[in-house]
């Protein structure tokens, strides 16, 4: 096991990171800008090191000051978290060329990933259901283009091959739209990734976002550890996820999730990483992975009893998955909602001092969050200061105990969008279950948000 983990990552992401070192008796080393200085995590740090100023760019993004405060440091590896650098396979490359351990998939496995056209066709060939589309890259000839189009079927959805977080995306509902939205999804995609190459899907007109959390080892062990709904989502961004996903039968549920599995063995997967789909009409379709840990990863640790950050240090350690496919249970539901500091109609980041921060309590209920009294929220990153999670023996145990968490839950300073998910967890449809991935726009429009 490591002596000594740096932590590349900021927020509640590197508490939990720091938390999941100090159990398995890990020192660790945290690097943070100087918009963090004040951060609990740094405080909490055996070590932690100043790497630049605020922008991103010259902290979190620096490469050479990461494996730098690495070397002199003498930690043995390197936790990227999720953001940042934990998709970047160049650096994944240079820790591992600079004799560190990358807590984390290999870089070609996040290079295959990274490229949803090659990921798609690894997925095919694995035998992961996917979404109708082309076979890859779109052609340059725009009577191609129209000939893919037609033998899918409109509506179809332009999508940028590295692509990500809902960027690089573009609905054609017409032939007449088809080229000229190609042509624009490729300048934005060379423009915002570096690759101009787009590839076509059908696109789905109500289908929910369910994904499968998957760890492998490097003895060729995998697992699924259960699926996540994940579909009450804003312009892209999720903001409450649950564990099961409701209405869904087990046994689809199960064999998709034997898929994934099977593809990390078939690929060489390592680590934590997520499979995720668009499910409608009782059918599943793999649109992305993500190789890394995920934000929502709490709920399915708080379904299945594992640790899914400590797996992944161990398994970069050299270690062996603990158990088997067999031993892996879902108890209960679980319920997760991002506390993002924002105006909750607006929708505008709310940056500044929190004047009060009080977390909630009670059965079944963790906070994993970064904030606390007099703490300031930089306006330099991601809104999100952290997320309540609930765990109950039903779905109803679970929605009672988070509309109590969230009536518990005080944060004065700064505006936050608890009062958007104190509504959404009395909303009928919600409780209801089964909700699209449009949902929440279209409530938010009928509530004039």
């Amino acid at each position: 096991m490591f002596k000594k983990v740096l932590i590349a990552n900021r927020g509640e992401i590197a508490l939990r990171i720091q938390r999941a070192c100090r159990e398995l008796g890990i020192k660790s080393v945290v690097v943070y800008s100087e918009a963090d200085r004040d951060a609990k995590y740094v405080r909490l740090a055996d070590e932690a090191v100043c790497i630049g100023p605020a922008p991103s760019a010259q902290s979190y993004l620096s490469m050479p000051a990461i494996i730098a405060t690495a070397e002199v440091t003498d930690a043995e590896a390197i936790h990227p978290g999720y953001g940042f650098l934990s998709e970047n396979a160049d650096f994944a490359e240079r820790v591992e060329r600079s004799g560190f351990t990358f807590i984390g998939p290999t870089p070609e496995s996040i290079r295959l990933m990274g490229d949803k056209v090659s990921a798609k066709q690894a997925m095919i060939r694995a035998g992961v259901p996917c979404v109708p589309g082309s076979e890859g890259a779109l052609p340059e000839d725009p009577k191609e283009i129209v000939r893919i189009a037609r033998s899918i079927g409109y509506p179809v959805i332009i999508k940028a091959a590295g692509g990500g977080g809902g960027r690089g995306m573009r609905v054609v509902h017409t032939e007449a739209a088809l080229v000229h939205a190609v042509q624009t999804t490729r300048a934005e995609a060379g423009a915002a990734f570096g690759n101009p190459e787009v590839y076509m899907e059908k696109f789905l007109e109500n289908p929910r976002h369910v994904e499968i959390q998957v760890l492998a080892d490097t003895f060729k062990n995998a697992v699924w550890l259960g699926e996540r709904d994940c579909s009450m989502q804003r312009r892209h961004q999720k903001i409450i996820e649950e564990a099961p996903a409701p209405g869904i039968p087990r046994r689809s549920i199960e064999k998709v999730g034997d898929r994934c599995a099977a593809a990390c063995k078939k690929m060489g997967y390592r680590g934590a990483g997520t499979f995720e789909f668009l499910y409608e009409n009782g059918e599943f379709y793999f649109i992305e992975m993500n190789t890394r840990v995920q934000v929502e990863h709490p709920v399915t640790e708080l379904v299945t009893g594992i640790d899914i950050v400590q797996q992944q240090i161990k398994i970069a350690a050299g270690e062996k998955l603990p158990f088997t496919q067999r031993q892996i249970e879902m108890r209960g539901h679980a319920i997760e909602c991002r506390i993002n500091a924002e105006d909750p109609v607006k929708f505008v980041p709310s940056p500044g001092r929190i004047t009060m921060w009080h977390a909630p309590g009670g059965p079944g209920v963790r906070v994993d969050s970064h904030a606390y009294t007099n703490y300031f929220v930089p306006p330099n990153y991601d809104s999100m200061i952290g997320k309540i999670i609930v765990h109950g023996d039903t779905r109803e145990q679970a929605l009672a105990r988070m509309r109590i968490a969230l009536s518990e839950t005080v944060v004065e300073g700064i505006q936050t969008n608890i009062p958007l998910h104190r509504e959404l967890m009395a909303d009928a449809k919600f409780i209801e279950g089964g909700t699209s991935i449009h949902y929440l726009e279209s409530w938010m429009a009928a509530h004039k948000r």
